[in-house]
C-alpha cells in the first residue's frame, strides 16, 4: 500500500472501512428478519473465522498467531465486543436512520479522547469542520427519535465503546499486523456472541438465505476491522476520525441499491456537507504539513 500517498492513506482506509462495515450491517439487518440478533452475530462470527484463518496463513502470519491474544489487542477487541453487542440489538429494533445518527458521535468522542490521552492538538478550524461533518451526517440520517428507548441507549453505548476501541487500538504495538488485530476481533466477538446467545435467546434454525447473508457479512466484517485499525495507525486521529461520517453516505447508497429508498434534498445536501468537510480537513492537514516542511 506504499503506492498510496501518505497524506490520504488514513482517510482512504477509513472510507473503505465504513463502506465494508455498511455492507456488513446491511446483510445483518436482512438476516435479523427471522433470526434473533445474537444468533446472527454468532453465525457471522463463525463465517468470518472460516474466511479469516486461512487468510492469515496465506499472508504469512502463521507464526504470529499468539499475537491474537496479546494484552493490548484483547483490550481493544473487548471494547469491540461491547460495542457490537449493543449495536446489533439496537439495529434489529430501531429505524436504521436513528441508530446511524446516534453512532455519529463516535468521531467526536475519539477526538476528545485523543486530545486528553495522547495530547493531539485539534485546532479551532478543524473542530469547526468536524462539527459541519456531524451536522451533515445527521442531515443524511434524519432520525425521528420518537422518545428515548432502551434501544437508543444501546446505540449510544455502541458509539461510546466504538470510540474506546479506536483509542485502545492506538496503543497496540507497531509489530502487530493489522490483519492479526482484525481476526482477533472476529474471535473475541464470536465467543462473546455465543455466550450472549446461550444466555438470552433460543436457537432458531437458519434458512439458506440467512447462511448466505451471514457468510457475506463475515467477509466484509474482516475488511472493516482491518481498515479501521490501519486508518488510525497510519494517520493522525484529527484527520482520520471525521471520515467516519462517510458511514452515512454509504448508508444512503445501501438504501438506494438494496431497499429502493431514494435520498431527499436534505440528505443530498448532507452528503455534500460530509464530503466537503472531509476534503477541507485533508487540505488543511496538507497545508500545515507543507508549512512545517518549509519552516
Amino acid at each position: 500500500m506504499q503506492f498510496i500517498p501518505a497524506n490520504i492513506r488514513g482517510p482512504l482506509f477509513m472510507i473503505v472501512s465504513t463502506g465494508s462495515y455498511l455492507v456488513n450491517d446491511t446483510m445483518m439487518k436482512l438476516a435479523t428478519t427471522g433470526l434473533p440478533p445474537y444468533e446472527v452475530l454468532l453465525l457471522r462470527g463463525a463465517a468470518a473465522t472460516l474466511w479469516g484463518m486461512p487468510l492469515l496463513f496465506m499472508l504469512g502470519y502463521g507464526r504470529q498467531m499468539p499475537l491474537l491474544f496479546e494484552r493490548k489487542v484483547l483490550r481493544r477487541n473487548l471494547c469491540e465486543l461491547a460495542a457490537i453487542l449493543c449495536y446489533v440489538v439496537a439495529l434489529a429494533n430501531m429505524q436504521i436512520a436513528d441508530s446511524t445518527a446516534l453512532g455519529q458521535i463516535t468521531p467526536l468522542i475519539v477526538l476528545v479522547g485523543s486530545s486528553i490521552l495522547f495530547g493531539e492538538k485539534i485546532g479551532a478550524a478543524r473542530m469547526a469542520l468536524i462539527g459541519l461533518g456531524f451536522v451533515g451526517a445527521v442531515m443524511v440520517a434524519q432520525p425521528t427519535m420518537q422518545g428515548i428507548s432502551v434501544y437508543a441507549l444501546l446505540a449510544l453505548g455502541n458509539a461510546a465503546m466504538a470510540a474506546a476501541r479506536d483509542l485502545a487500538g492506538r496503543k497496540v504495538g507497531a509489530e502487530v499486523p493489522g490483519m492479526i488485530v482484525a481476526i482477533s476481533a472476529v474471535l473475541v466477538v464470536l465467543v462473546g456472541s455465543g455466550i450472549a446467545h446461550l444466555v438470552s435467546e433460543q436457537w432458531v434454525v437458519p434458512e439458506g438465505r440467512h447462511l448466505l447473508l451471514t457468510a457475506g457479512a463475515g467477509l466484509f466484517l474482516i475488511f472493516g476491522h482491518f481498515f479501521i485499525f490501519m486508518a488510525y495507525r497510519v494517520g493522525p486521529t484529527s484527520v482520520v476520525a471525521p471520515f467516519y461520517y462517510c458511514f452515512t453516505v454509504w448508508a444512503v447508497i445501501s438504501g438506494l441499491l438494496v431497499f429502493s429508498q431514494f435520498p431527499n434534498a436534505l440528505a443530498v445536501c448532507g452528503i455534500l456537507l460530509v464530503i466537503g468537510s472531509g476534503l477541507a480537513i485533508v487540505s488543511l492537514d496538507e497545508r500545515r504539513r507543507r508549512l512545517a516542511v518549509v519552516a
